[in-house]
């Protein structure tokens, strides 16, 4: 019985009597080569071919392969020169690209950032992927499309391409496989700016829902404020019990986060916000017995910090992908279950305050002070709103 090599191993077989070493073609340039030993072929020979048979294969895993050969011809005791082995360097997986990427990126974003996404979201991604290979870019493009909804998908090719964007300037590849990817893929967007306010039904079911979640009720103080004030959310984010006055009567908005840390408001105007007693109650109830002035109001339920925008958004609002798996968010659930009538994203709480205040016909200017926008600006997007739901006499 003949015994035939592995696919892609180093062999030995005889041509003419005389043995010969055989090289994987995944080793060169796509050629098959030979080393010629002269020997005849014998069991002697054989085992003595078939030590530097077992260099060579140790030397391909280590990655230091003598391109000449002269290495193993010299081991077997042949000086004859015989053809030279042109070795391609493999190029290095997504995966590889991906570790040194993160260390070029590690002091150029926020810890948050590079912890949840570039070392979490992005690296658990890759990780899944069925090849990481960069060759592979298509095929990545398909799984992804497949497993990962299009928002998702989009973004994890961006970051893709970024990376080898990066290892081509750095010299470690020669071409970016990913670029031009993300840009065929189509994504709905939502716009901040179409006024598309929930019901007060539908906020309520949303209410209900945080409130009853098994993991998600610890943001439940966080959503009421939001949709009773109509404040952006990076502002209500950074609250501290120091920008709330002890009676909590009144709100002083000064400042907004992101994933880059604190700033300004986004008009760079702070404002007074007055308090009635539906959101005086909630921040009675959720003020801790000792408060200090630094303590933020609305900390992450998981770690005493600032709620990540994109993680609430993403994950708990919305949904999103774990290992593959698709899990939809609070509000995706509601509109599954037909509590809520379409997805809209979580700033559009703020939409449904300035609509139920105009509604209830508070002066623009008023409601303009309130939520740091001028009268102008409301009138602009909020005047198609109004009226909508009923057709007055004639």
């Amino acid at each position: 019985m003949v015994l035939r090599a592995k696919k892609g191993s180093v062999s030995i077989n005889a041509k003419a009597g005389k043995l010969r070493i055989v090289l994987p073609r995944s080793i060169g340039d796509g050629q098959q080569y030979f080393i010629y030993t002269g020997f005849d072929d014998t069991p002697q020979n054989r085992r003595k071919a078939q030590m530097v048979v077992l260099q060579i294969e140790s030397d391909v895993e280590a990655e230091r392969l003598d391109g000449s050969l002269e290495k193993y011809r010299i081991a077997l005791g042949i000086f004859k020169n015989q053809q030279r082995l042109q070795i391609i360097p493999k190029s290095p997986t997504l995966k590889q690209l991906w570790g040194k990427y993160c260390e070029f990126k590690e002091n150029q974003v926020s810890a948050t950032s590079y912890i949840q996404d570039f070392l979490g979201r992005y690296a658990r991604a890759i990780e899944d992927l069925p090849t990481k290979e960069i060759s592979s870019a298509i095929a990545i493009r398909d799984y992804l499309l497949k497993n990962y909804p299009p928002y998702t998908c989009k973004r994890l090719l961006t970051q893709f391409s970024a990376c080898c964007k990066w290892a081509v300037k750095s010299k470690l590849i020669t071409s970016n496989p990913f670029e031009g990817l993300a840009g065929d893929i189509k994504v709905k967007r939502w716009d901040t700016d179409k006024i598309d306010p929930f019901t007060s039904l539908e906020r309520e079911a949303i209410i209900y829902a945080f409130e009853t979640h098994a993991l998600y009720s610890g943001y439940t103080a966080f959503v009421r404020f939001l949709f009773l004030t109509g404040c952006r959310i990076g502002e209500a984010i950074a609250l501290q019990w120091g920008h709330i006055n002890h009676q909590c009567t009144e709100i002083y908005f000064c400042e907004s986060h992101n994933r880059y840390g604190r700033k300004g408001t986004k008009t760079g105007v702070s404002r007074k916000f007055p308090c009635n007693s539906s959101l005086q109650h909630l921040l009675l109830s959720i003020r801790p017995n000792v408060c200090h002035k630094g303590a933020l109001v609305f900390p992450s339920p998981n770690a005493n910090k600032e709620i990540s925008v994109n993680s609430f958004t993403s994950v708990v609002w919305r949904g999103g992908m774990n290992r593959g798996y698709y899990y939809p968010g609070i509000v995706t659930r509601l509109v599954e279950t037909g509590l809520v009538s379409r997805y809209r994203p979580p700033y559009n709480c703020r939409h449904t305050f300035i609509t139920e205040c105009l509604e209830r016909k508070i002066s623009v200017s008023r409601i303009g002070r309130w939520v740091g926008n001028s009268a102008e600006t409301i009138l602009k997007h909020y005047a198609g709103v109004m009226g909508e739901n009923s057709v007055p006499e004639f």
